[in-house]
């Protein structure tokens, strides 16, 4: 006689699809970038400074959802690679002014046609409908829980 208790199944979890899809979605696209001789949370800090135009570092790891040290690491990589220019504020000497380099600015619409592409590859197979029901359906447990920064591990 088994002792097991019952108990749900591993595929029972919305969690377990979600990770499911987004580990995907998420290689497939860093493998796209690759191409680029870039990574995801590079692309994902320029595509900030696209928007933000020049910041602070703390400006920029909000934006990004991260703490500061993973984007000083990542600013670092953007800063060697020349697509990202770091200056002292005139205003204060400790503050770091962060801006995308020529070169930055030209490259993120291609990067981000790659995005849409990879978006697209996966969720074609729902309506535009559906793919706006998930984003908000997403917010919403985000803001449920009062997420703002993505968990790094």
């Amino acid at each position: 006689m088994s002792r097991r208790t019952q108990i749900s199944g591993l595929e029972d979890h919305v969690g377990y699809w979600l990770r499911f899809v987004s580990n995907h979605v998420s290689y497939a696209f860093a493998r796209k970038l690759l191409n680029e001789g870039i990574t995801v949370s590079e692309w994902v800090a320029l595509r900030c400074l696209y928007d933000l135009e020049e910041c602070s570092q703390n400006e920029l790891a909000q934006a990004m959802g991260m703490t500061k040290a993973p984007v000083s690491r990542i600013l670092d990589r953007l800063v060697a690679k020349k697509l990202v220019h770091r200056s002292t504020s005139a205003t204060d000497g400790r503050a770091r002014l962060i801006r995308l380099t020529e070169e930055g600015h030209a490259i993120v619409p291609g990067l981000t046609r790659l995005a849409d592409a990879n978006d697209n590859d996966f969720f074609t197979c729902l309506s535009k409908k559906e793919q706006a029901a998930i984003v908000n359906l997403m917010r919403r447990v985000v803001a449920h829980h009062g997420l703002t920064q993505l968990p790094v591990d």
